[in-house]
């Protein structure tokens, strides 16, 4: 599977981005960050049904993971960003139809993107 995240950029505080991330296939996709110098932290997730979703509690309420799997696009909706957003997006697919929380249960990455948040 190819995966291709996109939409990242520059915003202030306060602000919205909404990233995409191409993936095409039956795959549970997970978005994961990485702050500048500390570990890769996951934010995300959406079964291939697009049933069910789980966040981490850093984002809960602010982010929204959603997917058109007509258009094997996957989304994530970041609204009320704060300086601590600020990472390299990740959005990774899972051979299964349900998501896992780690980023030793994805298999397939895509190259990130830049989300930069000033306060």
């Amino acid at each position: 599977v190819q995966l291709q995240a996109s939409g990242g950029g520059l915003v202030q505080a306060g602000g919205s981005l909404r990233l995409s991330c191409a993936a095409s296939g039956r795959y549970a996709i997970g978005w994961f960050r990485q702050p500048p110098e500390r570990e890769r932290e996951f934010v995300a997730a959406i079964t291939y049904s697009g049933r069910n979703t789980y966040y981490a509690d850093s984002v809960k309420g602010r982010f929204t993971i959603s997917r058109d799997n007509a258009k094997n696009t996957v989304y994530l909706q970041m609204n009320s960003l704060k300086p601590e957003d600020t990472a390299v997006y990740y959005c990774a697919a899972r051979g299964s139809n349900w998501y896992g929380v780690r980023a030793d249960e994805y298999g397939h990455w895509g190259q990130g993107t830049q989300v930069t948040v000033s306060s």
